[in-house]
């Protein structure tokens, strides 16, 4: 049997698109983990990312090492697919002509049929993630028309999936042992929009919840405006949905948010931060910031920090402004910023989020928390809580002993949860010890 490495990059989103290729793929190749050592692999498949320049650049490199293993005989053939491939379909294959075929980021049944197999119009699953947990996508697309972002040029309008079906893939994810699902898409508040005509985010979080095995479910990439409330109310009285959020905000000067086409200003902001916090206790927001992006200047940008300093997001993350060709921002806007003044906003931005991180972490020494543990690493289980979100955010690290275990092998509890009292933290791991009722 032929064997197949795959390499993502790039978002969650782009794991499932590769998940679901596997899953067609598996049976007539063999499915080579991408950390796996190995002589000679028959063929690399590459998932592309394309979003911004770090990204983009972090892919050519990719295929650049591709294609030398195939020079140095490590490796058959290489196939690239995803959102680079799919924005550049005319140019790459002129740029780097040893790669052995191209295809878009949706482009599964070319894609499949080179490798000799059927396509289906439903794939499964071949779970690249720890067997306890799984990215669940709902959507396709996206129908914002922000400046900075070439995804609706790349993925193209919203479409969402059928509830149903995206009920039958979790109730098998959960057959499968996974017990975490984290919902994601390009924009998951407006989930339903075009099959209902309406904002069905809530309802599919609670039938999600009524699956058997699903212990926790989590929400990423939500859009701030017309923030679908139900979900609110999903977290705060659902004890499986968890109370954790990720809403890319990008900005809080109404000039900069006008400029992005954020559709929202800064006080519409502030408001739905405070009524997250209120209708939902003790709820972690994670968010995304953007710096250096036209107009910008130097009054903006201290209003971004002390907007942040203000709200004290649990999690954040930042990029600096990438101006992408196709994107209302190109057309209509002057790169002014110049980059080091976006690196040394980006280092003031995130210096600022790494003692606000440090003081939530520090408040929860003393506290009890249920976790997950996700892996055993040299004696110690590393795990989170509901308000850790896997490959993002930090860990919960819990030396592992036969006698404080009572003698369970420790492998048998990666996918387990287990309460954990907190004992120590730093701006992103907490260490913390078991405790048995």
């Amino acid at each position: 049997m032929q064997s197949v490495r795959p390499i993502t990059l790039g978002c969650s989103k782009n794991r499932v698109d590769t998940e679901h290729i596997l899953s067609l793929l598996d049976g007539h190749y063999e499915i080579v983990p991408e950390g796996e050592e190995r002589d000679y692999v028959d063929y690399l498949l590459v998932n592309t990312c394309g979003f911004i320049g770090d990204a983009k650049e972090e892919s050519v490199q990719t295929i650049l090492e591709c294609v030398r293993m195939k020079e140095e005989g490590r490796a058959g053939a290489v196939y690239v697919f995803g959102c680079l491939s799919q924005r550049y379909s005319s140019e790459m294959p002129e740029l780097i002509p040893e790669v052995d075929a191209w295809f878009g980021a949706r482009d599964f049944s070319p894609l499949l049929k080179a490798f000799g197999v059927q396509g289906d119009a439903r794939p499964g699953r071949y779970l690249t993630t720890p067997r306890h947990y799984a990215f669940l996508k709902i959507s396709e697309g996206c129908d914002r028309r922000c400046s900075y972002c070439a995804i609706p040029h790349i993925r193209g309008r919203h479409v969402s999936v059928p509830m149903e079906d995206i009920l039958d893939e979790a109730k098998t994810l959960a057959a499968d042992g996974v017990r975490e699902l984290i919902v994601i898409a390009q924009d998951t508040t407006y989930y339903g929009l075009d099959l209902y005509r309406r904002r069905a985010l809530a309802e599919l979080l609670q039938k999600l919840s009524e699956i058997d095995g699903i212990e926790w479910i989590r929400v990423h990439y939500s859009y701030p405006d017309d923030f679908p409330e139900d979900v609110l109310d999903q977290m705060a009285d659902n004890p499986k949905v968890c109370r954790y959020m990720d809403i890319p905000l990008q900005h809080i000067s109404d000039r900069v948010l006008s400029n992005m086409r954020r559709n929202v200003d800064g006080a519409w902001t502030r408001a739905l931060i405070r009524k997250m916090r209120e209708r939902v206790p003790g709820v972690v927001l994670r968010t995304t910031m953007i710096v250096g992006h036209p107009g910008e200047g130097e009054s903006e940008f201290a209003e971004l920090l002390d907007f942040v300093q203000e709200a004290r997001f649990e999690r954040l993350g930042a990029f600096r402004y990438s101006e992408e060709e196709g994107t209302y921002g190109a057309g209509h806007f002057k790169d002014d910023v110049p980059e080091d003044v976006k690196q040394s906003r980006y280092d003031e931005l995130m210096s600022l989020q790494s003692g606000i991180s440090l003081s939530f972490n520090r408040s929860r020494v003393g506290t009890v928390v249920r976790v997950i543990v996700d892996d055993l690493v040299d004696g110690i289980l590393v795990c989170r809580s509901e308000f850790e979100s896997p490959e993002v955010d930090g860990e919960i690290l819990v030396r592992y002993s036969p006698d404080t275990f009572d003698g369970v092998e420790p492998y048998s509890l990666v996918g387990d949860f287990i309460d954990v009292k907190i004992t120590a933290a730093d701006e992103y791991d907490l260490v913390g010890e078991p405790v048995f009722q």
